[in-house]
């Protein structure tokens, strides 16, 4: 008999605080990334509504996002050796005529991938140095980053059913 699928977040039900933010973070990684995965470059630049959110755009925002929370405010990197982009903007909504799906999510996971490696080195009560808001806890940048990629996984989502209900 197989077990049933549980995601990441149900498996921690009983686990530490770490290993549950660890869950919930990489859940809506996941589900952001599964947001985009197939549908073709035209889908994923596709606009629907009056801002520059496409599917594309909020995963490059995304990437934006984990590089300004671990690689700014964890390790001190500047905006320049991390992309240029790092704040989450609106310019990191901005999809290149270059960039494709698969190299937007391949973006996205080495962003991920240098964020795990750095938060691994690090205690939840540990301080990141923010420009604006000052000293603030690891623990702080993942309940934060569990909002932001909660919230984008879901626009993603949304607008990934607009474009597949349009096209069928």
């Amino acid at each position: 008999m197989t077990e049933p699928y549980l995601n990441r977040t149900e498996k921690t039900l009983a686990g530490s605080e770490r290993e549950q933010l660890d869950a919930f973070l990489e859940d809506n990684r996941d589900e952001l990334i599964e947001a985009v995965e197939g549908l073709t470059d035209e889908q994923g630049r596709r606009k629907l509504v009056p801002s520059l959110t496409t599917p594309l755009g909020l995963v490059k925002h995304c990437t934006a996002v984990e590089r300004a929370w671990f690689q700014k405010a964890l390790l001190g990197r500047t905006d320049e050796e991390i992309d240029g982009i790092a704040n989450g903007n609106d310019e990191s909504f901005e999809v290149r005529d270059d960039e494709t799906v698969e190299s937007v999510i391949a973006d996205f996971r080495s962003a991920v991938e240098e964020s795990r490696r750095i938060a691994a080195a690090y205690d939840l009560d540990d301080l990141a140095v923010h420009n604006r808001r000052g000293p603030l806890t690891l623990r702080w940048i993942y309940v934060h980053m569990v909002e932001e990629l909660a919230r984008h996984a879901g626009h993603a989502d949304i607008l990934r059913e607009q474009i597949l209900a349009a096209e069928s």
